[in-house]
């Protein structure tokens, strides 16, 4: 089965070689592998989005995805299996462009653009960014098999664990996003239950004070009252008392 699959990956590659490369796309296919280099935009685009303040949850679903995916893939992946590089073995194999220092499984540029292709579609509503950074995925993945640089399954292989990356980082975004959202909504619950007690507490005081303040105007109308009507009675006697 490995053999076969091996055959397999020297036949696109011969394929690609004498059926498809021709003088006017070697740079375009090279602008491709520009692009890839080193991660270079793509970690150039994640910190756009972490910028903007309108793409900022976007870019934490992309980086986390971007940095899981360099992991597994480029440090772990292509150090486990050692693949040497089509152009090295490949009997008949020329490469287009510069060679790469580092081993050939699985694709770094593919599983770089693959985990921020499906990052996008998993957070954003907007589906067309996601499928566009798809569609560029799978364009850098025909350029490192035409370069000759990659074998096929070594492009192709990315687009499961990428993904798989990405869906982690999905998960975890997604857990941290609804812990922080459960602790705001604790505290804005705990500042309204400590407000209410003031609250009330500040109208009985009032409605205190003006009950005091009607009951002494009260009592005071009653004494006024009752000093005019004992005027009144003084005024009466008075002159039965002369005559």
């Amino acid at each position: 089965m490995l053999d076969a699959i091996i055959q397999w990956d020297w036949d696109v590659l011969l394929f690609f070689q004498e059926h498809i490369r021709a003088a006017w796309l070697d740079p375009i296919m090279q602008f491709f592998a520009i692009l890839g280099h080193k991660g270079i935009c793509v970690i150039a685009f994640c910190l756009v989005l972490l910028a903007l303040k309108k793409t900022r949850r976007f870019g934490c679903y992309a980086s986390l995805a971007l940095l899981l995916s360099f992991i597994f893939n480029n440090l772990l992946l292509k150090n486990i299996v050692g693949r040497v590089r089509p152009y090295e073995v490949v009997d008949g194999l020329t490469r287009v462009g510069w060679a790469e220092s580092d081993k050939s499984f699985p694709s770094g540029h593919v599983a770089c653009a693959v985990a921020i292709a499906v990052a996008l579609l998993l957070a954003s509503k907007k589906k067309w960014p996601g499928i566009a950074m798809l569609i560029f995925s799978a364009f850098m993945a025909f350029s490192r098999v035409y370069l000759g640089v990659h074998y096929p399954t070594d492009v192709l292989v990315p687009f499961v664990t990428a993904s798989a990356m990405a869906v982690l980082a999905w998960l975890i975004v997604s857990r941290i996003e609804k812990s922080l959202l459960a602790k705001n909504q604790m505290k804005v619950a705990a500042a309204q239950g400590d407000a209410s007690p003031r609250g009330d507490t500040s109208v009985q005081g009032e409605r205190a004070v003006q009950s005091e303040n009607a009951a002494q105007v009260q009592k005071n109308a009653d004494e006024s009252q009752t000093q005019t009507q004992a005027q009144e009675s003084v005024s009466e006697t008075v002159p039965r008392t002369k005559e």
